[in-house]
C-alpha cells in the first residue's frame, strides 16, 4: 500500500514569523548573512567555503551566465553557470570570470589597423565598453598598436569612416607594463599616471590584459565581494549526469571553485554515479553540490554519497510545470522543514555538516528570511536574478512595460533535455517549463541590496543577528486562507494617481 503523508504539502506564503525579542544589539547593521556553502566537519573551525549572503543564482540559460557571475560575486554571493552548453563553452564563462576579478581583464573589445570609426560605435553598441585594444589582428591577444576611448573621437566632427589610426591613441603614447607587473604595482603605475586603464603586455609586445582604475575603486565599494585566496571571483557551475567524465574536468581546469549536478531529481543512481566519480578522481578537492530533494530519505541518500550541498525543492519555481505535468513534487516550505531536520540529524550522528539550498518557491522577498528561518543555508533563485541588467536575456518593451525574457530548462526553447534524463532516449519528451517574461527590475546591486535589507530587518524583529541565531530562535506560525488576505491591505481604496495634497 502507498505511504500517506498525514500533513498537507505548505508553501512559504501558508507560513508567518512571530516576532522575538528585539534587543539593542538587533539593528540591520549588525546582522551577518554569512553561511556555509560546503560540507565541514564538526570542530573545524570554518567551513572551506563561506558565501557572504544566502544567494546563489539558478543553473539556467536565461539567468546565469559570466556577466551576472561577476555582479552576485561582488556582492557577495555565487552563481552557476548554466551546463546547458558545450563544454568549451561553459569552461569559457568559468574561466572569464575568474580572470576578471583578478584585475587582469581579457580584453573583448578589439580592433584592427583596417577598422574604421564606424566599426568603433557598432563595437561599443554590442559591448557596452569604451576602452578598445587596436592590435595587429584584431584579436585581445595580438600585437598592441594603441587604444581607443571616448575621448578620442567625436561623433559629430567626424566621418564614420575614419581609419582608426587616425585618431587612436598609438603604442608610443601609452603607458603599458609587463608581463610579470603585480595588481598591486599595476594601481600604483595607474595612480601615478593618472590613467583609467593599464595595458599588460608580454615581452614581444603583445596585449595580455587591461587593469583598470575602476576596478580598485569596485573594491573599495563592494566590502562582501567573494574572493578566492588569489583574490579572484568565487564561481560555480553546473553539470549534468551523462557528460561529466568530460565537462568537469573542462571546468576545473578553468578554475571552477564549486559544481553543482542540475536535475529536476536527485534521489537516482546516476547522481551517485556522478559524485562516485568525482570523489574517486578528484577526492574531496572539488567540491559538488546535489539534488534535488525534498524528503529526509533523498537527502541522507545525497549526503552518503558525497554531496558537499543538497538542493531542496521539486516543482516550485515559477517557470516550473513539474508538478503540473508529472504530478511529483512538494510544497517548498514542507520539502525545507523535513529536510533541514535530516541535515541536523545526519549532524548530529556523523560530525559531518552538509548545508542545504532552497531551490524554488520564492515569490516575495519575505519568502527568504522564511527559508532560512525554516533551516536552508542558502537560497537559489532563478526569476529574481532573470530580471536584473546583468542576466543574459534581452530585454523588451511589451505592452508598454519593459521586461526580459525567462525560460525554464525544461521548456522547448531550451531544450535542455540531460537535466530531465531517466537513462532514455536523447531528447525531451515533454515540457517540464515554459517560455515567459519577467518585469525588468534594473541593476543587481540595488535590488539585492533592497532585499537582503529587508532579511536584516526581519531576523532583527526576531532576535537574531545570524541565520544560525535565526534557525534555532524563530517561531513560525501556519497561517489561514482569511489570515493571508488579511495581511495584504484591504477594506480601503489606492490612489490611482500621485496624491496633490
Amino acid at each position: 500500500m502507498a505511504t500517506y503523508c498525514s500533513e498537507p504539502s505548505r508553501t512559504f506564503s501558508e507560513y508567518l514569523l512571530i516576532p522575538g525579542y528585539t534587543s539593542p544589539e538587533c539593528i540591520p547593521a549588525n546582522v551577518s548573512l554569512r553561511t556555509p556553502l560546503v560540507k565541514f566537519r564538526k570542530g573545524e573551525e570554518e567551513c572551506p567555503l563561506m558565501l557572504n549572503i544566502p544567494m546563489t543564482s539558478a543553473i539556467m540559460q536565461s539567468v546565469s551566465n559570466d556577466t551576472l557571475a561577476i555582479a552576485l560575486a561582488k556582492e557577495g554571493g555565487i552563481s552557476f553557470i548554466y551546463g546547458s552548453q558545450s563544454i568549451e563553452d561553459e569552461a569559457a564563462m568559468v574561466a572569464k570570470v575568474k580572470s576578471y576579478k583578478a584585475g587582469f581583464v581579457v580584453s573583448d573589445s578589439n580592433l584592427s589597423p583596417k577598422s574604421t570609426l564606424r566599426d568603433v560605435l557598432e563595437l561599443f553598441e554590442q559591448t557596452g565598453h569604451s576602452t578598445m585594444a587596436v592590435t595587429h589582428d584584431g584579436t585581445g591577444n595580438g600585437k598592441l598598436l594603441g587604444i581607443v576611448t571616448g575621448r578620442d573621437y567625436r561623433v559629430s566632427r567626424m566621418d564614420p569612416d575614419t581609419n582608426v589610426t587616425e585618431f587612436m591613441t598609438g603604442l608610443d603614447s601609452l603607458v603599458t607594463a609587463g608581463e610579470t607587473t603585480t595588481l598591486k604595482e599595476a594601481n600604483d603605475i595607474i595612480w601615478e599616471h593618472k590613467l583609467n586603464s593599464l595595458p599588460i603586455v608580454d615581452k614581444n609586445g603583445n596585449l595580455m590584459y587591461f587593469v583598470f582604475r575602476k576596478d580598485y575603486s569596485q573594491h573599495k565599494e563592494n566590502p562582501q565581494e567573494l574572493l578566492d585566496k588569489n583574490k579572484s571571483y568565487v564561481v560555480g557551475a553546473g553539470i549534468n549526469t551523462l557528460d561529466y567524465e568530460k565537462r568537469v574536468p573542462a571546468l576545473v581546469n578553468a578554475g571552477v571553485d564549486v559544481l553543482c549536478i542540475d536535475s529536476s531529481e536527485g534521489y537516482t543512481c546516476w547522481q551517485e554515479k556522478t559524485l562516485k566519480f568525482i570523489r574517486e578522481k578528484y577526492g574531496d578537492s572539488v567540491k559538488v553540490g546535489a539534488g534535488n530533494v525534498v524528503d529526509r530519505e533523498g537527502f541522507l541518500f545525497l549526503a552518503k554519497a558525497g554531496a558537499d550541498f543538497v538542493k531542496v525543492g521539486i516543482g516550485g519555481g515559477s517557470i516550473c510545470i513539474t508538478r503540473e505535468t508529472k504530478g511529483i513534487g512538494r510544497g517548498q516550505a514542507t520539502a525545507v522543514i523535513e529536510v533541514a531536520a535530516a541535515r541536523d540529524e545526519y549532524y548530529k550522528e556523523t560530525g559531518i555538516y552538509v548545508p542545504i539550498c532552497s531551490d524554488g518557491g520564492i515569490v516575495h522577498d519575505y519568502h527568504m528570511t522564511l527559508a532560512l528561518a525554516m533551516g536552508a543555508d542558502f537560497m537559489m533563485l532563478g526569476r529574481y536574478f532573470a530580471r536584473f541588467d546583468e542576466s543574459p536575456t534581452t530585454k523588451l518593451l511589451v505592452n508598454g512595460i519593459y521586461v526580459k525574457e525567462y525560460w525554464g530548462e525544461g521548456s522547448n526553447r531550451a531544450r535542455n533535455w540531460q537535466r530531465y534524463d531517466l537513462g532514455g532516449k536523447a531528447k525531451l519528451s515533454f515540457e517540464e517549463g515554459v517560455d515567459s517574461y519577467v518585469t525588468y527590475a534594473g541593476p543587481l546591486s540595488d535590488n539585492v541590496a533592497k532585499s537582503l535589507y529587508k532579511v536584516k530587518s526581519t531576523m532583527c524583529n526576531c532576535g537574531a543577528i545570524t541565520i544560525p541565531q535565526l534557525q534555532q530562535n524563530a517561531k513560525l506560525t501556519v497561517v489561514s486562507a482569511t489570515s493571508i488576505v488579511e495581511g495584504g491591505y484591504h477594506d480601503v481604496m489606492l490612489h490611482t494617481s500621485p496624491s496633490t495634497r
